[in-house]
């Protein structure tokens, strides 16, 4: 049961998305990549933790509230994602981004923007308290305790191997057309999931 924790909940996180952009380019600039990558963990922890357990219903059953906070979250991920445009664009190198990320770098800010660019998705109360909690609502509870197990475990490998393992990449991102093609990346990821967050607001706003 640990291992099939594991299998769903690396299935969903792995992803490319908002959250997995963001903990890469902290890793690569070497800023704050434990707080970043225990936040996003933690998160994963009480939201999972809340649909396996069956108390995330009054979240994923609020359409109201689902609006509202797909709202908020497009709004934010695309100022986000035209900071990452408005980069690409300056064709900034990987030394000027560490510089800016210096110059603004502390840690409530790195933190902040983690929870923003998780919490505010109502994607993820759809992957980590309905996908994961539907699955384990079949189970008995000893068996939702080693499923939500495994599910963490893939959690928090995930993030800190993401975040720690950019590094490897750096040799490649010194280069600045790299360091320009991620933020172009990033950019589109961002306006990709506004997009989604505005069309889910619009489909699900109460009448």
């Amino acid at each position: 049961m640990i291992l099939k924790g594991a299998l769903i909940s690396g299935g969903l996180i792995m992803a490319i998305g908002g959250q997995n952009a963001f903990v890469l380019k902290q890793g690569l600039l070497k800023k704050h990549i434990f707080w970043v990558s225990l936040t996003c963990f933690l998160c994963d922890i009480a939201l999972m933790s809340m649909g396996v357990f069956g108390l995330g219903s009054i979240i994923s059953n609020n359409r109201y509230a689902s609006a509202i906070l797909a709202i908020i979250g497009a709004l934010f991920l695309s100022w986000y994602g035209l900071r990452a445009f408005l980069s690409a664009i300056r064709a900034s190198s990987f030394l000027d981004a560490q510089n800016a990320q210096a110059q603004a770098g502390a840690i409530s800010a790195a933190v902040s923007a983690t929870l923003a660019i998780t919490l505010l998705n109502p994607h993820v109360y759809l992957d980590t308290v309905v996908v994961v909690g539907g699955i384990a609502g079949t189970l008995s509870f000893d068996q939702k305790v080693d499923f939500l197990l495994g599910a963490l475990l893939a959690s928090g490998t995930w993030f800190f191997a993401l975040g720690y393992g950019a590094r490897l990449l750096l040799p490649l991102f010194r280069k600045a057309r790299t360091w320009q093609m991620l933020d172009f990346l990033i950019a589109a990821v961002m306006w990709w999931i506004a997009y989604e967050l505005g069309k889910f607001a619009l489909q699900n706003f109460p009448h």
